[in-house]
This record gives C-alpha cells, sequence and structure tokens, in this order.
C-alpha cells in the first residue's frame, strides 16, 4: 500500500482531497512493484519560489517540485520522496490552459510521481516516454490528454 502524508500549508478552494491525491498516486504506482510513501506538501507562491531558487537556481514559483529520496546504501526505508506543488500557479495553470483544476491537479501529481520514480523530461526522448507515460495513466483515471490544445469555443 502506498502511504501519503499530506501537508497541505496553504489551502484554497479547489485543492483536491486527501481521497483523489491518493487515487492519483496509486493509478500511477500501479505497476511499481514496491510499497511507498509519498510527501506531499501544498504550498504558495512564496515557499515554492524559495525552494525553486535553492534547489534549481531558477526564480518564481513553479507548479510542483520532486524530490526523490536518496537514502545511503544499507538504509532500508520505503520513502519515495516528497512533492512539493503551488496551488496557486496550478490554478492559475488551470485557468490559463482552458483545464478543469481537478485534471490539472490530477495531472501534476502524476508528473510528480513518474519524476520520483527517475522520469524525465530534460532530453527530447525522455520527454516523449514520459507525456506517453502520462497521458496513459490519466486515461486510465479518465482524464483527457493534458498535451493536447484546446480549443476556445
Amino acid at each position: 500500500m502506498n502511504q501519503i502524508e499530506i501537508q497541505a500549508v496553504f489551502e484554497s478552494p479547489g485543492q483536491p482531497d486527501p481521497q483523489q491525491i491518493q487515487l492519483w498516486v496509486d493509478t500511477t504506482l500501479a505497476d511499481y512493484d514496491q510499497d511507498t510513501e509519498i510527501v506531499v506538501r501544498i504550498v504558495d507562491e512564496q515557499e515554492s519560489a524559495e525552494l525553486n531558487e535553492q534547489y534549481r537556481h531558477k526564480s518564481g514559483a513553479t507548479n510542483i517540485l520532486s524530490f526523490p529520496v536518496d537514502l545511503p546504501e544499507g538504509i532500508e526505508l520505503d520513502l519515495l520522496g516528497d512533492l512539493v506543488i503551488c496551488a496557486p500557479v496550478v490554478e492559475k495553470e488551470a485557468l490559463e490552459q482552458g483545464k478543469t483544476l481537478t485534471h490539472h491537479w490530477a495531472h501534476i501529481i502524476v508528473h510528480g510521481v513518474l519524476h520520483l520514480l527517475g522520469y524525465d523530461h530534460i532530453e527530447d526522448d525522455e520527454a516523449e516516454l514520459m507525456e506517453n507515460k502520462e497521458i496513459a495513466i490519466l486515461n486510465k483515471l479518465l482524464i483527457d490528454n493534458p498535451y493536447t490544445e484546446v480549443k476556445d469555443k
């Protein structure tokens, strides 16, 4: 079973409930063959910007930061890592991209968990692999491809 600790240090309407987050994490980890622990921290723009600067040397808040656990040899823990999600950025992106807030939250969580599993999108081939994995997982959750352009109505 996948254990999730949620630290909601920032709250806004439309944030997913713990059961939704659990479903998204479990669906992402369905093919992963061991129990895990993940910390999901929901933050404001200030904390996101500080962490983004400190760990990625990039300025400003970002939608999600993934911190895979890096344990010394011989230490056995089920901890997969931490996800730090900036709720205001996720909300802004959903609005700008014409996506439902819940679907965008799901995408961001799936994206972050895949980072914890070692997926990345720096190189084009890695990006394509990761995006295809995201699309397949979201499809299982009955969520449309997040990379499809949304047409104005």
